[in-house]
């Protein structure tokens, strides 16, 4: 390291406890306030091996085994050591800049069976309702960097998938694992809502935007649809409704999954406009697609660029370091050979 580097070396490290330097001079302390008492004692050896030693030329009172003098100074390095662990040095990497925009955003998407209608498309190829929601929905979450998201899922039930989270990345995974029908095959909508509130009020967010997406209407669910968008409003909650791919057949398809594959228009309308939001509708991807855009655009903010800082713990290699030395000190002490003078 050349003296130019010393200072970028100074900034880039730091310490999160530096006042555990102040125990420094701890162990002389205790050294110096509990001596040990003076030993009175007189050796008692057998008078054959008194004869022994005096042969040899040994003093009786010095010492069998020789002592390493280094032994204190490797005592006050480990002690040295040991606080510099404490002291929890870290040092910092490159000032990144991160989004943070302050929106939480909840996701209710519909897993009933008449998801798995294929009448969107994906590249020219036929796909299920959900795979095009899943394709848009991961788009408009990229772009969501810096605000926290949650996800809930319904049919028959409506589950909470994952709780607002800064984690943008396990939101969208845990939306790829969803399944057609895993929340069962109808349509719990007020629940979705009531789920969705439940969570906010339990975490205590307000101002909080849902995006709920269905293509059917409320079959399922203890829940009325406009008792929670009342509800929402109170909280100060905003609800997207978007109806995905608008059919007006009836009759087998009621029989097949258990509701029409026409959407309520009319009460996702209505639940958008008493809690101020909006509602939309999708027949295919690129609708869908324009409907995730405008969300976006509405519901943007000014985004502060609030630095961070990546940084790195660096106490276990003066811990490790401490342990070693105590490791070898420990083996010399159980095996150092013994000698007379």
């Amino acid at each position: 390291m050349t003296l130019e580097a010393l200072p970028y070396f100074w900034q880039q490290l730091s310490f999160l406890s530096p006042w555990m330097l102040a125990f420094l001079p701890l162990p002389w302390l205790i050294r110096r306030i509990f001596q040990p008492a003076p030993q009175q004692q007189v050796p008692l050896l057998a008078p054959h091996l008194i004869r022994r030693f005096e042969s040899s030329g040994a003093s009786l009172m010095q010492p069998a085994v020789k002592q390493i003098t280094s032994l204190p100074v490797l005592g006050f390095v480990i002690w040295l050591l040991i606080l510099l662990a404490a002291m929890r040095p870290v040092w910092f990497w490159q000032a990144e800049p991160f989004k943070a925009t302050g929106k939480n955003l909840m996701l209710a998407v519909d897993l009933s069976g008449s998801m798995e209608q294929t009448d969107m498309q994906i590249g020219g190829q036929a796909v299920d309702r959900l795979t095009a929601v899943k394709k848009v929905v991961q788009d408009f979450i990229e772009k969501r960097q810096g605000d926290r998201m949650g996800l809930v899922v319904f049919g028959t039930q409506a589950f909470l998938q994952s709780p607002l989270s800064f984690d943008l990345k396990t939101v969208q995974t845990l939306l790829n694992e969803t399944e057609i029908g895993m929340a069962g095959n109808n349509t719990a909508i007020g629940d979705a809502i009531g789920v969705t509130l439940q969570h906010l009020s339990k975490t205590h967010q307000d101002h909080t935007v849902l995006i709920l997406l269905t293509d059917g209407s409320n079959t399922a669910g203890a829940v009325q649809p406009l008792d929670a968008a009342r509800q929402a409003k109170s909280m100060g909650v905003k609800i997207y409704t978007i109806g995905v791919g608008v059919v007006a057949s009836r009759g087998l398809d009621q029989l097949l999954f258990g509701q029409s594959r026409s959407v309520d228009t009319d009460t996702l309308k209505t639940i958008a406009e008493r809690s101020g939001g909006q509602f939309y509708t999708a027949a295919n991807l690129q609708q869908l697609n324009d409907i995730y855009n405008e969300i976006n655009q509405l519901e943007s903010t000014e985004q502060d660029r609030t630095p961070y800082r990546p940084r790195t713990e660096l106490y276990p290699w003066p811990l490790g370091a401490a342990l070693l030395i105590s490791f070898f000190i420990a083996l010399y002490r159980l095996y150092r050979p013994k000698y007379y003078d």
